[in-house]
């Protein structure tokens, strides 16, 4: 075919997402990916040779994809939810302990804040911030996949001084204000900083809108493990779209969008199969490409001065089993959530003023993730007592590589595998598992590899800061486009990726607000 009702370019999550809901809707739709396979960032892969264990290795867990998409795709996914939330090891009068935060909080989450603490005053602040905040997201999250709530609407339904921490001041505030201790206080702000290379005082509120997305996920914030890896949630979308009649095209790099003068006049997208050009006609154009890359091919130029910057240090290990602890808590307790490391509110702002000075952070902040402890499937056929392990370190931003990239990835490398060695009772390299060819399983992405391998311009995971997920006041709402967040300087072009008003994470909410934009105009 040579004209389709609505092309797609890029084939991430969110691309796939829109495909299925346009063809199920009885539109022709074609899909353009650039790479040889679908899915963006959210992919498995057998990262180590002869390793048959399959990692998530970029994105690594679901926390916003909404059950009213996985319901309406009849999407074959298993969700799982972690049994821990989180655990936070510590040394206080010269003992190794640490904060315990259990799933579904109860007693030995209370018990591990006094131990801590000394009483239960900082888990009573714990509940009652998170019992407002559990009511904004709880606000918020049914009207992810709705028309653009406006701010005021959402402020009207949530409690003041809540709207007031979260939406109006610095996160920083309202966590000094309302903690006492350091450790607690940097367990709350590390959601506002994943991703989000920001000070929790900074002005902007990046760090708000940040901390806000990770916790309105199905109204509960939860992070859940997706059964066989994040390439699972591809496989499930893919599926939907081809079942629904979408054609899926891989190896195909588009180089430019025309779109046409006047109402109705769709759009030319122009690609290339690695041996010749095609072009194809299309009544909408759904881009699932960073905004930044989408100016480009519409045309605009290339402009470094807005190109987004990410911030993120990503390392994959595999693990022969897991490490033992300082603390003397069970491994398989405290590496079944999110294990925070060197991130206490102090060294996270510390983290972040070195980096704002072109330096490397030392310690180096960051959360690591055993998916493999709630999802043993993704490891194939491998000796007993094997385990993967995912490291997300904070405030490395892209702008500390462009030097030299290779010795200051490997520097940053040394310094996350440091902040785990610094909790641990033996080196996490002595646990390391070699591969076939004797060479240890540990892979380490930074920004610019990102960057390289999704064309995520600066490495940014989130195509750019987020925006707050409602309509700003003054907002113009004329056109299905404006009203579902996903609007471009033209009729025939909406933004369907991460980089749509809701988009950030792994949520399929750019791919169904854009294809809901363009049935809203057939």
């Amino acid at each position: 075919m040579t004209r389709y009702d609505a092309v797609v370019v890029g084939g991430g999550h969110n691309g796939l997402t829109a495909a299925a809901y346009l063809a199920r809707a009885g539109l022709s739709v074609l899909v353009l990916e650039r790479l040889d396979h679908v899915g963006g960032a959210a992919v498995s892969a057998q990262a180590f040779p002869g390793v048959p264990a399959r990692l998530s290795r970029y994105s690594y867990l679901v926390s916003l994809l909404p059950q009213q998409v996985a319901d309406d795709l009849g999407l074959d996914l298993r969700l799982v939810s972690r049994p821990t939330a989180s655990y936070t090891p510590t040394v206080r009068d010269g003992r190794p302990t640490g904060l315990l935060v259990e799933r579904d909080e109860g007693e030995a989450t209370r018990r591990s804040f006094r131990e801590l603490t000394g009483s239960d005053e900082e888990y009573d602040a714990w509940r009652t911030f998170y019992d407002g905040v559990s009511r904004l997201a709880a606000a918020v999250a049914p009207t992810l996949t709705r028309p653009l709530a406006t701010d005021a609407e959402v402020r009207a339904a949530v409690d003041a001084d809540i709207w007031h921490d979260v939406v109006e001041r610095p996160i920083g505030e309202a966590i000094e204000r309302r903690f006492r201790d350091d450790l607690v206080r940097g367990v709350v702000a590390t959601d506002a900083l994943i991703g989000t290379f920001a000070s929790l005082h900074g002005p902007g509120l990046a760090q708000n809108r940040c901390f806000l997305y990770h916790l309105i996920g199905n109204g509960a914030g939860e992070w859940r493990v997706p059964v066989g890896g994040m390439g699972a949630v591809t496989d499930a979308l893919a599926r939907a779209a081809v079942e629904a009649g979408a054609e899926v095209v891989t190896g195909a790099g588009v180089s430019r969008i025309v779109p046409g003068s006047g109402p109705g006049a769709g759009a030319e997208v122009h690609w290339h199969d690695g041996e010749r050009e095609h072009v194809v006609e299309a009544g909408h154009v759904l881009a699932n490409v960073a905004p930044w890359v989408l100016r480009i091919l519409l045309g605009e130029g290339e402009d470094p001065a807005t190109k987004p910057e990410g911030s993120q240090l990503k390392v994959n290990l595999l693990l022969s089993r897991l490490p033992r602890l300082r603390s003397g808590v069970d491994p398989a307790v405290a590496f079944a959530g999110t294990l925070h490391l060197a991130e206490s509110a102090t060294e996270l702002e510390a983290a972040w003023a070195a980096a704002e000075r072109g330096e490397l952070p030392d310690p180096l902040p960051g959360e690591v993730y055993c998916h493999s402890l709630t999802d043993p499937s993704i490891l194939g056929d491998v000796p007993p007592g094997t385990h993967t392990l995912t490291y997300f370190g904070l405030h490395t931003p892209a702008r500390l590589f462009a030097a030299d990239p290779a010795a200051a990835k490997a520097e940053a490398l040394r310094r996350a595998l440091a902040s785990l060695d610094a909790v641990l009772e033996e080196p996490v390299e002595d646990v390391v598992l070699r591969g076939p060819d004797g060479q240890p399983c540990i892979e380490a992405k930074v920004p610019q590899d990102v960057e390289a391998d999704l064309a995520m311009p600066g490495g940014h995971i989130f195509h750019g800061d987020l925006d707050w997920p409602w309509a700003p006041a003054r907002a113009r709402l004329e056109t299905p486009a404006e009203r579902w967040g996903v609007q471009t300087s033209y009729d025939a072009v909406v933004v369907c990726g991460s980089g749509a008003r809701r988009g950030g994470a792994v949520s399929g909410l750019g791919g169904h607000n854009a294809a809901h934009a363009v049935l809203e105009q057939a």
